[in-house]
């Protein structure tokens, strides 16, 4: 399990930083899976790999969230301003 999640946590990590797209997402998801893996072995007792794998999938999901939040927020209110724009067409007709 140490080196899934150790796998995981550099796959997340490549994702987050190479996307702000889907593959961001699944970078991300790569995170939560690398660290449920990285404290179930650290858990048994799999040593430096696992924190290993436990530190990096943490930064990956770190790095995801905020990638999510600095890219999802423009592009929500980017679609909330052609909505109120579209209204404001549809009322001069």
């Amino acid at each position: 399990m140490a080196i899934a999640s150790l796998v995981l946590g550099i796959v997340g990590l490549v994702f987050t930083l190479l996307s702000a797209g889907f593959l961001g997402l699944v970078g991300v998801i790569c995170g939560i899976v690398g660290v449920i893996l990285g404290a179930m072995a650290r858990n048994q007792g799999q040593g430096n790999m696992a924190v290993a794998g436990l530190v990096l999938s943490i930064i990956a999901l770190a790095l995801g969230g905020v990638t999510f939040i600095a890219c999802g927020c423009p592009a929500c209110m980017a679609a909330c301003a052609i909505a109120d724009a579209a209204n404001q067409l549809q009322g001069l007709y």
